[in-house]
């Protein structure tokens, strides 16, 4: 695959490093020269000096022909707009952006970025996974489709515990794909499926929906 990677800082390198061993052809764009002839140094030509979100420079990078594009700068605005000039100047089918501020991640999914990376938010979801008391883990985002595939955790507290799911009203547009209980094996869950304290419910839906079917799963 060709990636193009805007930012040469630490993410950047580090992020060059490891797809140049995994043998994918790698370029970087940076604005600080002077980082942009340690990279050469090391790596060999892979960086090119100049703004990533110019699209004179974007077009004397090729980017027309890069499978991939990731925005990796300090700053939220120039990842926003190099993913967009990228994806709807020169057709780059997958854009990543990483973002700061875990406040924009909604706002960059809405303008076409297909998978903006928060650190912020990825840690958090860390935390959700370790203490209980978070009830919804996000486990993948299908930006291209917009949906997201969730796991909804019932609670020894939840209010829905004894209930089948027929019982309850879900939201339009949820498909719950997999009800994994406390002791035994995973199972597709049907209507008439009962939960109980210590399920995990694994389902698809819309990131709208998010909060309705956790308050629909749990009750709380």
């Amino acid at each position: 695959m060709y990636i193009i990677i805007v930012g040469g800082g630490r993410v950047g390198y580090y992020l060059a490093k490891a797809l140049l061993s995994e043998g994918h052809e790698i370029l970087i764009i940076e604005k600080n020269a002077r980082f942009c002839d340690l990279i050469n140094e090391e790596m060999g030509s892979v960086c090119y000096n100049g703004d990533g979100c110019e699209a004179s420079v974007l077009a004397e990078v090729g980017t027309n022909r890069a499978d991939l594009f990731i925005a990796v700068t300090g700053d939220d605005e120039d990842n926003l707009v190099a993913c967009q000039v990228a994806k709807f100047k020169f057709k780059v089918p997958r854009t990543i952006a990483r973002i700061r501020n875990p406040q924009n991640e909604a706002l960059f999914k809405k303008l076409g970025i297909d998978v903006p990376v928060s650190a912020t938010t990825m840690i958090l979801e860390a935390i959700a996974k370790e203490v209980p008391t978070h009830p919804l883990t996000h486990l993948l985002t299908l930006s291209d489709k917009g949906l997201e595939i969730v796991e909804v955790r019932i609670l020894p507290n939840a209010k829905t515990i004894g209930r089948s799911i027929k019982s309850l009203h879900l939201p339009e547009e949820t498909k719950l794909a997999l009800l994994i209980p406390r002791d035994g094996k995973p199972i597709i869950p049907a209507s008439d499926t009962v939960l109980q304290s210590g399920d995990q419910v694994i389902a698809l839906i819309p990131p709208e929906l998010e909060e309705d079917l956790r308050t629909t799963l749990t009750g709380i």
